[in-house]
């Protein structure tokens, strides 16, 4: 007697991922209404690229402005300027920095893929149900992963942090700010400015690397030692370093005129490395820059600032906290993020879309943490209390 088999559990053939057909998409590039926020996802270089392989690009009227480039550059470019911000929200791409406001998210249709960066401390549950609610595909720069399995987002911008770290430093120390009046050294005769650097990631080697070069007598605090030897193959053995010990550090800031915190956050926050007590020991018109205060801050008597009013005094300390200072610099910044934006639209088409670009892209799928409105990041959706699927069970 012969046993039926059922067909949908009989052995298939196997199935090779293959590249799909070139997938021409329909981008849209908003204008940044968060505060202080000067990027754009996306330049006119950009735009000229994607659209001379077919792509349409809408950008909202202004959205390049603040990082000073025009309409008529993204005109010229191809692609087509809106003055209604639902034209540019009801795109099947949308290309942003911050993640979507309320208001955004309100002239969505849904079922739309969004790329923006995503702090995670900054992260709601309203937001992440919204992502569910409007069957969203949500993909942050952040997790973006190169073929090293850097994240070459991350990796850019704090770069350019580190830079303005030390550019911050030179501005507040002159007398023009009502600073102590130094530069940071190299002069001859004159004693150098002495900086305090916490943290030897890619903000704090660039801000080493910066002050060493101008002559500044540099001390590098970091709690690994793996960290610190790659700041020191970097910049050179010419600067102190030393792992993260209170009492040292204590009697570092206490002799320094500036001090930049640029640790990276553990678990969405920064540790508060420095106490008030520390901060009260430091000498009349000092100065720290936090870099760290988009995770919170690593100084406890660090508050959040704005470009309005940047600064501010406490135990005759100047405190310079203003978070996003890649900002400061929106063009550089925005060109960085375009060198990530473009190339990845690019790739996406020519694998025939995202659902195949995730298949066959391992360096892209660490960076959705919702796909077709079901959270993939379960260390996200736990926080909220909300279910999630691994994205390999949906690819």
């Amino acid at each position: 007697m012969s046993m039926q088999v059922d067909p949908t559990y009989a052995t298939q053939e196997e199935r090779l991922l293959t590249k799909q057909s070139y997938h021409s998409m329909k981008i849209g590039v908003p204008l940044e209404t968060s505060l202080a926020e000067n990027r754009v996802a996306i330049t006119p270089e950009g735009v000229h690229m994607l659209v001379s392989q077919g792509h349409e690009l809408i950008v909202e009227r202004g959205a390049g402005m603040a990082a000073r480039y025009s309409d008529h550059a993204y005109s010229e470019a191809g692609a087509q300027i809106a003055d209604d911000r639902q034209t540019v929200f009801q795109c099947p791409m949308l290309l942003k920095v911050e993640p979507p406001s309320k208001d955004e998210l309100s002239l969505m249709p849904g079922k739309q893929i969004l790329f923006s960066v995503l702090q995670p401390n900054m992260l709601t549950k309203a937001y992440l149900q919204a992502m569910v609610d409007k069957q969203m595909t949500a993909i942050s720069y952040g997790g973006i992963k190169d073929e090293q399995g850097r994240a070459p987002f991350i990796r850019s911008m704090a770069e350019i942090a580190g830079n303005q770290a030390i550019t911050v430093a030179m501005e507040y120390l002159s007398t023009w700010s009502d600073g102590k009046g130094y530069v940071m050294g190299g002069i001859t005769g004159v004693p150098p400015t002495d900086v305090v650097i916490i943290g030897a990631g890619t903000v704090g080697t660039v801000a080493a690397k910066l002050a060493t070069a101008m002559g500044a007598s540099v001390k590098v605090f970091d709690a690994s030692l793996s960290r610190i030897k790659a700041l020191t193959d970097q910049v050179g053995h010419g600067i102190y370093t030393c792992t993260l010990q209170p009492q040292i550090l204590a009697k570092a800031l206490e002799r320094c005129d500036v001090a930049i915190a640029a640790m990276r956050p553990i678990q969405g926050r920064t540790p508060v490395v420095v106490s008030e007590d520390m901060v009260m020991k430091m000498k009349p018109r000092s100065l720290i820059v936090d870099i760290s205060i988009d995770h919170g801050g690593c100084f406890e008597t660090s508050e959040v600032t704005t470009w309005d009013a940047p600064v501010y005094t406490r135990h005759q300390v100047v405190h310079f906290c203003v978070p996003n200072i890649t900002s400061r610099v929106a063009r550089t910044a925005s060109f960085a993020l375009n060198n990530l934006t473009s190339p990845l639209c690019h790739e996406i088409a020519n694998m025939g879309g995202l659902g195949q670009a995730l298949r066959l892209n391992d360096n892209l799928r660490p960076s959705v943490y919702a796909f077709h409105g079901t959270l993939t990041d379960q260390d996200m959706a736990d926080r909220f209390n909300l279910p999630s699927t691994p994205l390999r069970l949906l690819v």
